[in-house]
């Protein structure tokens, strides 16, 4: 069973047991989630919009890698240096209905 799941605009294609990194949710590690549901593919029969749920448990908050953004003006003596680390929320997918 194959479902599509929506995360803060960013869409998912998921199995049960299966573990991911989605954009940083609220709630504590341990804690289940409910999920919006795009799809669900109950072998070859398909259910569009909200005909199944998906839950996930909540494994981990991580940071992603860090992204250097950098500005350079050449001859000015002009730089500028800028990073940050995208938070992301490890969930491991329990149940699809």
């Amino acid at each position: 069973m194959v479902a599509v799941i929506k995360v803060a605009g960013q869409q998912f294609k998921v199995e049960k047991d299966q573990t991911l990194y989605v954009p940083q949710l609220s709630g504590n590690a341990g804690e289940a989630v409910a999920l919006e549901v795009l799809l669900v593919d109950a072998g070859g029969k398909l259910s569009v919009g909200k005909g199944g749920t998906v839950k996930a448990e909540i494994l981990a908050h991580v940071k992603g890698d860090t992204v250097i953004a950098y500005k350079q003006k050449r001859r000015k003596g002009f730089h500028k240096k800028k990073g940050h680390r995208t938070a992301y929320t490890q969930i491991k997918v329990t149940d699809i209905a």
